[in-house]
């Protein structure tokens, strides 16, 4: 009885940390679906060990009702976490499978060992296939490979213990079993791997909530661009591995904004604002960092890029910019940018990147903007002699 008691007892501490971590961050809804997986687990074992009811069918019912409602309430917080789900149809027809088969086995035709078999099976295969609704998880931080690993071995761990400690033959009576192999190895099997996931979900949500933070400190919060800092960082990380390839960086500026707040209020100047960082963000690729450096100023860099795709963008972005509508003024004048673009090579330095693309920028404001300018005009000398020629 102590070692059926020990996997609750350990699961029901994991919850109340769940509990703590939801009561903290409760846009995580995932985190009290893990906290109540523990509490129904450990219900069922509590019905199981102390017998009640005393009758076997009637025991076998309600255990197993809170054994499935554990397994699936976890496969389904573990689901959530990542933005997917099972589904109510699915997990109803789960429960009703396995719920199912144990009322004909408890009472139409009593079988101990079909049971045993019906629900660790069928609680190994709910965790194995929300285990691979998860795969993308391999390809995401060491964190999310270990939960995924744990979920795996989990769900899997129900056949080969089940087949190896019971066989074909279940002991005569409940006492007998609850003494037997199956029971001790069930329920250490469960506290180890159980504390396991559980602590891998903890890990898990803590990198989430750290994730968060990171974005939160890096990101622009009207357009959700990277802001100047992150920029900076991630450009001088790309530098740094990009093996003397040019790279492009261009520097963009609405024109007239101040017209645009003045004129029609700054719920329009950030409807422009938002509109133009979701267009730089669909043209760009993945890695290519985008920013909201400051007011009505843009940055991107292109990695392994020439002068030629770099200018190419810059007219992209301009030309999408002129065509887009925006609420406050449906039928009138286009919202324009301007760009300046400039080519990052080794023994460069990033501020004196930052001021020849800024350079530029400004020449194609003076020039009547709405335009894009990669190059200086002959002669010109660079304000950075390191810096010369890009």
């Amino acid at each position: 009885m102590t070692l059926a008691l020990i996997g609750p007892g350990i699961l029901c501490v994991f919850s109340l940390a769940f509990l703590w971590a939801w009561v903290i961050d409760r846009r995580r809804d995932y985190l009290v679906l893990l906290a109540a997986a523990p509490v129904l687990f450990a219900i069922g074992v509590l019905v199981q060990v102390f017998l009640r009811p005393e009758q076997v069918p009637a025991n076998a019912m309600l255990s197993g009702v809170f054994y499935t409602l554990a397994v699936q309430v976890a496969a389904e917080a573990v689901l959530r976490r990542s933005a997917k789900r099972l589904g109510w149809a699915w997990h109803l027809c789960a429960f009703a499978a396995v719920m199912g088969g144990l009322w004909y086995f408890a009472y139409v035709a009593p079988n101990l060992l079909v049971r045993v078999y019906l629900q660790n099976f069928g609680y190994g295969l709910i965790l194995l296939v929300a285990s691979l609704h998860l795969t993308h998880l391999m390809r995401g931080r060491s964190v999310d490979r270990v939960l995924f690993w744990v979920l795996f071995v989990f769900g899997l761990h129900f056949f080969p213990r089940t087949i190896l400690t019971i066989g074909l033959e279940a002991p005569g009576d409940l006492r007998a079993f609850q003494g037997s192999l199956f029971w001790q190895a069930l329920h250490l099997s469960l506290a180890v791997l159980g504390a396991a996931l559980a602590t891998a979900l903890l890990a898990a949500a803590l990198s989430d909530v750290i994730d968060d933070l990171r974005r939160e400190r890096d990101s622009d919060g009207l357009t959700g661009l990277l802001n100047r800092r992150a920029f900076e960082q991630r450009a001088l990380a790309v530098f740094a591995v990009s093996g003397g390839a040019p790279c492009a960086l261009i520097v963009c500026d609405v024109d007239h904004f101040k017209r645009v707040n003045d004129g029609y209020g700054h719920a329009a100047g950030d409807e422009v604002l938002r509109a133009f960082g979701k267009l730089l963000r669909r043209i760009t690729r993945e890695n290519d960092p985008v920013a909201r450096i400051g007011g009505e100023e843009f940055a991107i860099l292109l990695t392994g890029a020439s002068r030629e795709a770099g200018r190419a963008l810059a007219e992209r972005a301009r030309t999408g910019l002129s065509e887009l509508a925006f609420s406050f003024t449906p039928a009138g004048p286009a919202v324009t940018a301007s760009f300046g673009v400039a080519i990052w090579r080794p023994g460069d330095t990033l501020p004196g990147l930052f001021a020849r693309a800024d350079r530029r920028l400004y020449r194609a404001k003076a020039a009547g903007r709405n335009r894009s300018i990669a190059v200086d005009p002959a002669g010109m000398p660079a304000p950075n002699q390191r810096l010369s020629g890009g």
